[in-house]
This record gives structure tokens, C-alpha cells and sequence, in this order.
């Protein structure tokens, strides 16, 4: 992998939703409900760049069962996961399974995985030094703020020498973990899609694939240091309310999900920066 020299990107957004996401006519189904999610038309949240990209063309297949997907855009991890959960969506697509395993056990929520999607490879990018060997003493480090996003971040920064984390962490871990820190870095916790347009105020920065793609950057040409394909945990996934795994709707929407013409799509588009994480 080759260092970038990068200009300052600028995050595209998505539709922010600040209050309460209104999908009247969309066929949600409030949390709880034990009646299946309509064959004819669904609501899907995404958060803005691949995933967003990557169901719009399911949703352009998916009508040839006439299923009608409806996606709402999100700029945040936080709302999509709320706005499902309160049945103002019926599924969202743009989370690790870590992600999710740890917003349901902090806070609550009846939401279960269906099925696998990408993986969105988390890298080190730098627009000031060339290798993870030239980042300095007393250098600021920004790593994503959010559960699950950190603690990754934080074992990337492991796998790269630059520091060690204490045994026996989980998926809440944060900086305050870290065992050993030889060259004193200064982590920085920051929100994860705005870190991209920190680059030239950091030595370096841990950022999520979806975000890297979102300003033109992919692990394998950019990145000083990136995670791997083989052996990565963490997988994206497509979520529904508890009970809804099975039905016939999100079938339909894995099917063509996984087809070969959405691999192609995947393929095509994102180059390896973005790869399909099912067989």
C-alpha cells in the first residue's frame, strides 16, 4: 500500500434526520409486531456513499419481483438503528455486526442482523507522513468516537505497532484501554464521518471504509496502513425488528442483494475498496 498525498475531502451528506423520520405510506411496522413485512414495498435505511450506491442498484433489480425499496439517507451511526428500532423504518443497511451487537446491548434495542452485505475496510490514511514508521512522537491520532468503531480502530492501530491494548477488552473499549504508548500518541476521538476532513490537522487517522470511498480514498491505494480481507470479523450487515428475519420481503431483498449482478455492481464501482462479505 502506497502513502496518499491527499486534498481536503468533503463528505457528501445524506438526508439528516433531526427529529423523527416520517415514512407514512411506507409500510412500517412498529417494533414488536408480529405481522410480516409487506412483499410490495419496503423502507431501508443507509447511511450516504456505498451503502447508499449499493441498494439503489438492489432496489433497481429487486423490481423485477416488484418490490418497491424506499431508502432514507442518513449521515450518523446513531438514528438509523432508533428510527428501526421505533418502527419508523423496516430495516436499515449500513453496520458491523459489532456495531449493532453493541447498540442492542447498550441500549435495548429489537433489532437482529438477516443477513451479511460488505465489508467496508477500516485504514490509517495521513496527509502528513508516508508510512506508519514516520508518524512522530506526541502525535495526534484521530480514531472514530462511537462504540464498537473504536475499539476496531484502536486494535488497527495495535496491528500497526503503534501501540497495545490491555487483555480481555470488548467492543466498548476505548482509548483509555490502551496498555502501552511508546510514542505518546495523542488519540483523538472524533465523530467518525468527519475525520476524513481532519487528515491535514493530524499526523494520522483511523477512518471507516464507507467514509475513505465517500472522498475518493480506498485502503489498498491510499492507506499507510489497512485492514485485510481474509479473516476480517467485521462484516456488514442488513438489519431488521426482531421476528422479521424471515420474512419473504428481506429473502427477496438478499437474493438480489448477493446476486452476481450486484457483486458485479460492487465490483465495478468500488474497485476493492468495498467487497462483497458473503460466499
Amino acid at each position: 500500500m502506497k502513502a496518499g498525498v491527499f486534498k481536503k475531502a468533503t463528505i457528501f451528506g445524506g438526508i439528516a434526520l433531526a427529529a423523527a423520520v416520517l415514512l407514512s405510506g411506507c409500510g412500517a411496522s412498529k417494533s414488536g409486531s408480529d405481522e410480516a413485512l409487506s412483499t410490495k414495498e419496503i423502507s431501508v435505511g443507509v447511511t450516504a456513499g456505498p451503502h447508499e450506491q449499493i441498494m439503489e442498484n438492489v432496489a433497481k433489480l429487486a423490481k423485477e419481483d416488484g418490490l418497491t425499496i424506499k431508502l432514507t439517507t442518513f449521515d450518523d451511526y446513531n438514528t438509523p438503528n432508533t428510527a428501526l428500532n421505533d418502527g419508523d423504518l423496516n430495516s436499515n443497511s449500513y453496520q458491523t455486526i459489532q456495531f449493532l451487537d453493541q447498540q442492542v446491548e447498550d441500549r435495548g434495542y429489537d433489532i437482529v442482523p438477516a443477513f451479511k452485505t460488505i465489508y467496508a475496510l477500516m485504514g490509517i490514511y495521513s496527509n502528513n507522513v508516508d508510512s506508519v514508521e514516520d508518524i512522530p512522537d506526541g502525535a495526534k491520532i484521530g480514531v472514530p468516537n462511537d462504540p464498537s468503531n473504536e475499539y476496531r480502530a484502536l486494535k488497527l492501530l495495535e496491528t500497526a505497532g503503534l501501540i497495545k491494548l490491555k487483555s480481555g477488552l470488548n467492543e466498548s473499549a476505548t482509548k483509555n484501554d490502551i496498555a502501552e504508548n511508546p510514542k505518546n500518541l495523542d488519540i483523538q476521538e472524533l465523530e467518525a464521518s468527519q475525520i476524513v476532513n481532519q487528515l491535514d490537522d493530524l499526523s494520522a487517522a483511523v477512518v471507516n471504509g464507507n467514509f475513505a470511498v465517500n472522498a475518493g480514498l480506498s485502503v489498498e491505494d491510499d492507506a499507510i496502513f489497512g485492514e485485510p480481507t481474509e479473516g476480517n470479523e467485521y462484516y456488514n450487515v442488513f438489519a431488521v425488528q426482531k421476528g422479521h428475519k424471515d420474512d419473504e420481503v428481506v429473502k427477496t431483498i438478499k437474493k438480489y442483494y448477493q446476486s452476481a449482478e450486484n457483486v458485479k455492481y460492487i465490483e465495478d464501482t468500488f474497485k476493492g475498496a468495498i467487497v462483497p462479505a458473503f460466499e
